[in-house]
């Protein structure tokens, strides 16, 4: 079930906040327990099991830490233990497969293929229980004694599947006592609605130029990049689109999460970028890899291996696949660039040409993420800088019909339209929103209705 679905919409989302609303607070948690494991088996009822060992697992954990917490050494073993136990269980199901076919290519030995689908979401919510053990022993977050109340916390549905990674410590007080009034909930209508146009309107409209370009017999360059260009907008507002939505479905049953996007395209540096893009899972990855490592507080030949370090991780992360790595070796480079030396030289230019520098990296870098197989990405980054027809009648009619589309995408992509309608004034502003929200509502229906197109991106990770 997925957010962009009639199902979720019309039955799902109003009975779940039916009986939510309707019940006692102090039974909230166990609610939200219930209707999320519903919601988690209802594409795959069998990997229900993985969500409690994981809640099992960590919930145990948390409780060692705090009463080993006067003997660091055996909190420490605790803590070593949780993270062992959610990497095995992230690498059986994600990465065996890889890891076995690969090992038998390089020495021979034959290791088992098995075929495990993916468990939806396992890296998002498997990140999130893993940092929990470690924040407890940190002191930065309290331990949940109640069982009830932390495993709502690692199925809670909005965030589920598909993120933002939600790290226990910025929740800690909500799952206890969160504020529920009218005004956060219609402010939470708002925000799914927005993240439900996202996804419905944009990026599923641009995304069929990308599939169009990657299945073309005859690609030319300007083919390749016209569907990167459709395939970096559809994965933003895609994803940017969920977290959305997440976002606004959270401020429904009273949690406040923190944003994961701030308009990446507009940046002018990689650096930026990455500020700006998946913000949960960088910080993620600074708070419990980069900084441990030492961060740039330890020496030059240190502080690459940390970035290199974080960046094949990353890759890895949404992947298990040679291009992932080499998407994350490639922006690892590009870091070390801008921080070594390239940064210096490109505050000298005016700042279209860093964001024409910036945009162009990022585009090879999607097509580096989107595109799985080597040899395909071979043949297509052949493609992309001049290895084959420059042009081809059907491009320009690609060009003219998605146009309207690709100024809407620009322009939505970045502030411009946020900072026209804050200078709207407050009347005016209370009397549009509704009218707005209700049009997008029908609009997405609509569509929903029609629709044989509405992939979720990220369900993959």
């Amino acid at each position: 079930m997925v957010f962009s679905s009639l199902p979720f919409l019309f039955f799902y989302l109003m009975a779940v906040l039916a009986v939510y609303k309707l019940s006692p607070l102090k039974i909230r948690n166990l609610i939200l327990l219930l209707v999320s494991l519903f919601f988690y088996g209802w594409g795959e009822p069998v990997y229900i099991f993985i969500m409690l060992l994981s809640i099992a697992v960590d919930y145990t954990h948390g409780r060692l830490v705090e009463r080993w917490r006067e003997n660091d050494r055996l909190a420490r073993r605790a803590v070593a233990s949780s993270v062992i136990c959610n990497l095995a269980i992230l690498f059986f199901f994600k990465y065996w497969d890889f890891f076995a076919v690969n090992i038998h290519a390089l020495t021979g030995i034959p290791l088992p293929v098995l075929g495990l689908p993916l468990p939806i979401g396992i890296s998002f919510y498997t990140f999130q229980t893993m940092s929990y053990t470690i924040d407890v022993y940190r002191r930065d977050a309290p331990v949940q004694k109640n069982v009830v109340t932390f495993g709502a916390y690692v199925t809670l549905f909005p965030q589920l599947i598909a993120g933002p990674i939600v790290q226990y410590k910025s929740v800690a007080e909500q799952l206890e006592g969160r504020r529920e009034d009218l005004e956060k909930f219609v402010s939470g209508i708002q925000r799914f609605t927005v993240g439900l146009a996202k996804k419905v309107l944009l990026a599923n409209a641009i995304g069929e130029l990308w599939d169009t370009s990657i299945a073309a017999q005859d690609l030319t360059v300007a083919g390749a990049w016209l569907g990167l260009l459709g395939f970096a907008f559809q994965l933003y507002f895609d994803f940017s689109g969920y977290s959305d939505m997440a976002i606004g479905l959270g401020r429904m049953l009273g949690f406040e999460f923190l944003e994961n996007f701030r308009y990446p395209y507009i940046s002018r540096s990689v650096v930026e970028f990455w500020r700006r893009w998946h913000i949960s899972l960088t910080t993620w990855f600074r708070e419990y890899v980069y900084f441990p490592l030492g961060g740039n507080r330890v020496s030059r030949i240190k502080w690459v291996r940390n970035i290199l370090a974080v960046w094949l991780l990353t890759g890895i992360w949404h992947g298990a696949g040679w291009n992932f790595l080499l998407w994350g070796l490639y922006y690892a480079l590009w870091m070390l660039a801008e921080r070594l030396f390239l940064g210096r030289w490109l505050e000298k230019l005016p700042g279209a040409l860093r964001h024409v520098y910036t945009m162009l990296v990022v585009l090879v870098g999607w097509a580096l993420f989107a595109v799985e197989g080597l040899d395909q990405l071979a043949a297509f980054l052949g493609t992309l800088f001049g290895g084959g027809q420059l042009w081809a009648a059907v491009d320009g009619y690609h060009l003219r019909s998605y146009l309207p589309l690709l100024a809407i995408l620009t322009a939505a992509s970045t502030p411009l339209m946020k900072n026209r309608w804050d200078r709207l004034g407050e009347r005016a502003r209370s009397v549009l929103t509704p009218v707005l929200v209700l049009a997008a509502l029908v609009l997405c229906t609509a569509s929903l209705v029609d629709a044989s197109y509405n992939p979720f991106l990220y369900f993959r990770f």
